[in-house]
Parts: C-alpha cells; sequence; structure tokens
C-alpha cells in the first residue's frame, strides 16, 4: 500500500506541474549493462517473402530505387516503417523538393508529372512546393504500376549474414516477425539501419565532436480570422520566448491559402539511438510550443496551430563506408568520377552543430559549390557484396553530405542503385562486377543528367 500511494502521489505532482515536468531522459527505468548481460532470444522466423532486389526504406531514394530495379526486371520488394512513403517530404512534412528538378531521371520525371496531373505542385517561383499527402499517392501508385511489393506500418529489426552476403532480413509488422530473402539489398532507411544491423563500417557525425547536422521539426499553422484567433500557451508555459533574439531558427513556408509551415531547428540529438530520437521529438514539441508562445503572444498573429510532421525532420543520421568517401573537396572542385552515376548541385548546408540559432559550420561565403559527381562506389558498402546504399546514408564526409542529401540528388542515387541491382540480377553477378560504365549509359539512358561542366537550370533552395 506504502508504494502505491508514493506512486500515486508522484503521479499527482507530475499532472500538478506546469510546462516541462522533467529533464527531457528519465534514466532511472534503464538498467546498468554488464559484461556478457543480455537474454538468449531464439525462435522460428517464417520466410514468408522472396525477392531479386530488397529496399529498406520508402523515402524518394528508395521510391527511386525500387521503380528502377523493377524497370530493369527484377521483381523488387520495399519495405517501409511509416504507414506512407516519401519519408520527409511527407512524414517529416518537408513538402519541398531542393536542387535541380529538372533531368534528375525517368522517375523524378514521373513524379512531377504526376505531382501536375493532380494539381498539387506549384508553379513560377513555387515549382518545387507541392502537397505531401497527394505525393505519397503518387509515390505508391507508381511502385504499384511497376510491380514492386510494398510493406508498411513494417519495421527493419535484423539481419543475417553470410560470408560478405547478407543472406535475410527479419522484419516486424501486425503480422509478428517475418523473413525476408533477396539477392541484391538496397539500404534507403536514410540513418543506414540495414547496414548498422549487419555490422559494416559506417561513419556518423563530424569525426570531432560527435554530433550530426542538426534535425528541423516542421509544425503547421492556419491563419484565421481575427474573431476565431486565440493563444494556445498557457501562460505558466516555463519557456516563453519575449524577443525575436531568443528565438531558435525559424524558417516559415508558404502551406497552401491561409497555411504556413514553421521549421524549427532542433540540434544535439542522435538519430540512430532509441532514446536520441525520442528525446529529439520531446524537445521539439517543447520548442514548437515556445515559438508558437512568442507569435501568438509578442506579434500578435492569428496563427492557431494544427498539426505537426508524424517523424522530426532529420538531415544526417548514419554513414555507410563505401568503397570511395565523397569528400568536401570533390564537391569544390566539381570533381567528375569515370563511374559518376549521380549529380549534386545543393550548397553545403551544414548548420550548427551545437546550437539552435542560424549558425553554419563554413562561412555563408563558401557554401556554394559547383555541379559535381556521385561515383557508384559511394553507393557499395566497402564490407559487403550485395548491399547498396542510396539517399542521406551515402558513403560521403558530413559536408559533403550536407549537400548531396536533398531530394532530388537522393533520387537520382536510388535511380543508380535501382538500375545496377536490377543489372546485377539479371547477370547473376555481384554488383562490383559490373560494367559500371554500362551502369552510367542506362543513367544516361533514363533521362538522368550528369554534365558538370555548366548549369542550364535553377538550382531550387
Amino acid at each position: 500500500m506504502y508504494r502505491r500511494r508514493n506512486f500515486i502521489k508522484k503521479g499527482v505532482l507530475a499532472a500538478l506541474g506546469t510546462g516541462l515536468f522533467s529533464k527531457t531522459d528519465a534514466g532511472d527505468f534503464e538498467k546498468e549493462l554488464k559484461s556478457g548481460d543480455g537474454i538468449d532470444y531464439k525462435r522460428n522466423i517464417p520466410l514468408r517473402y522472396e525477392a531479386d532486389v530488397v529496399v529498406i526504406g520508402g523515402g524518394i531514394a528508395g521510391v527511386s530505387a525500387a521503380a528502377s530495379a523493377a524497370v530493369s526486371g527484377a521483381k523488387v520488394i520495399l519495405i517501409e516503417r511509416f504507414a506512407n512513403l516519401g519519408g520527409m517530404l511527407t512524414t517529416g512534412g518537408v513538402a519541398n523538393f531542393c536542387g535541380q528538378i529538372e533531368e534528375q531521371g525517368e522517375v523524378f520525371d514521373q513524379i512531377l508529372k504526376d505531382l501536375k496531373r493532380y494539381s498539387s505542385i506549384g508553379e513560377g517561383a513555387r515549382e518545387t512546393v507541392f502537397n505531401f499527402e497527394i505525393l505519397s499517392l503518387v509515390l505508391q501508385e507508381i511502385l504499384l504500376e511497376r510491380g514492386v511489393k510494398i510493406l508498411l506500418h513494417t519495421h527493419l529489426v535484423d539481419v543475417l549474414t553470410k560470408g560478405n552476403d547478407i543472406k535475410e532480413c527479419i522484419i516486424c509488422g501486425k503480422s509478428g516477425l517475418e523473413a525476408v530473402r533477396g539477392k541484391v539489398y538496397i539500404d534507403c532507411s536514410g540513418d543506414a539501419d540495414m547496414a548498422r544491423y549487419a555490422g559494416v563500417s559506417t561513419m556518423k557525425g563530424d569525426g570531432k565532436t560527435g554530433y550530426q547536422l542538426p534535425m528541423s521539426k516542421m509544425a503547421f499553422v492556419r491563419e484565421v480570422n481575427e474573431e476565431d484567433s486565440l493563444i494556445q500557451v498557457p501562460d505558466n508555459w516555463p519557456t516563453q520566448i519575449t524577443s525575436k533574439e531568443d528565438l531558435p531558427m525559424v524558417s516559415v513556408w508558404p502551406d497552401g491559402p491561409g497555411g504556413k509551415a514553421l521549421k524549427i531547428k532542433i540540434p544535439m540529438f542522435d538519430s540512430t539511438s532509441t532514446e536520441g530520437i525520442t528525446n529529439a521529438e520531446i524537445q521539439a514539441r517543447r520548442r514548437t510550443m515556445d515559438v508558437l508562445s512568442y507569435y501568438q503572444k509578442i506579434e500578435n498573429k492569428n496563427w492557431r496551430l494544427t498539426h505537426s510532421a508524424p517523424m522530426i525532420g532529420v538531415r544526417e543520421g548514419c554513414r555507410v563506408e563505401g568503397d570511395y568517401i565523397l569528400t568536401v573537396d570533390d564537391l569544390r572542385a566539381g570533381k567528375t568520377f569515370d563511374d559518376g552515376v549521380a549529380r549534386g548541385t545543393f550548397y553545403l548546408d551544414g548548420h550548427g552543430l551545437t546550437d539552435d540559432k542560424r549558425t553554419y559550420i563554413l562561412p555563408k561565403d563558401q557554401l556554394n559549390v559547383p555541379p559535381y559527381q556521385i561515383p557508384m562506389r559511394c553507393l557499395i558498402s566497402k564490407d559487403a557484396d550485395n548491399l547498396l546504399v542510396a539517399g542521406r546514408c551515402l558513403s560521403a564526409e558530413q559536408l559533403a553530405l550536407s549537400s548531396a542529401r536533398v531530394s532530388t540528388t537522393c533520387s537520382m542515387m536510388g535511380q543508380a542503385t535501382g538500375i545496377a541491382a536490377g543489372m546485377a540480377v539479371l547477370k547473376n553477378t555481384k554488383v562490383r562486377k559490373l560494367d559500371y560504365k554500362e551502369i552510367q549509359k542506362e543513367v544516361l539512358g533514363r533521362g538522368a543528367q550528369l554534365d558538370v561542366s555548366k548549369q542550364i537550370y535553377r538550382v531550387h533552395g
């Protein structure tokens, strides 16, 4: 009875608290592990699916990889942990393409064409802004039309290897634990989940402080009439912001008639850690209320918070160490490669790692880079024979990643890996044994631009 009363008392005190009840991480539940401490777990898991190509992650890179592999004639399955496809563009609430949108390849061309068909992408100065609900639909229909098997609400749990090959992966959805067997695997998880679970070499952070590129939370407000306006942040909220100088980095984007999106910088959390990503989401919701308080109470905006993106926006998780590591010097030199299969155009978007202000790792006059190529070798794990990567978990230095991670370039990387995977399956060989010039030729044949000698089209930022 004494324990129960104390438990109830603690609960009441917490409920009566104001705003931030406790530190972000309540650590009293965590068990201190000792050497050899753990449990043995063994069971027979049904081998539910077999495919030529298995893609982990349904963001723009994963969709482009799966679609391209299917066009090549491969039997493809894509596994996505959320309810919809699109990753940061949809679940993360970004709803905007960055980089060059022309000549990114036939998959991206189809995406743009279909968004226009649904009247769900802007024109002129807003030609990269789209409706993310419609994008989710567009992406799933592109995959279904090409015969890709999609599994939503499905998490990657583990990876089984033999020698330098991945043999099966363990997934978990509403049907419980199941196994998937493939010939070639493409990690488009963003955080290199498959690579990490397989135990291959990976990189994270800047190599000095260990911090990753800061995350951002997308929160959405609707502008209402003055008579419908209200203050949604209580007066006893403990961290209310009263001056513009105290705001974190906030970017205000248009979001349709009467709507606005607030992008709020959230630094110094690890997206590859269970507790790290949990604490980032907690902090992001608190900061959203701080920002909302300022705009509603100080600037008297008639903004009403409607929703936040279901997932915080992650710029950097974990990167696979590939046969080649793309460097900042490569970008600044506008470098070409014999095995160049994708093209980057975006600036070095490396925000300050340890503060929430509008700061950058580099001076602003050092952020721009010319067009550059990404080699196939950056998309192959150096430790595995049948593991490719695409998207923000490519093999690159942190600052090089800050440019290459944008959606248009991720789509190009996805298309290249899908082509390579399909080619390897049809030729019954390993990706490394393919003629990279043949991959490059197919990439060009599917409408991608690889020429870095000139920049004809606008680079959207």
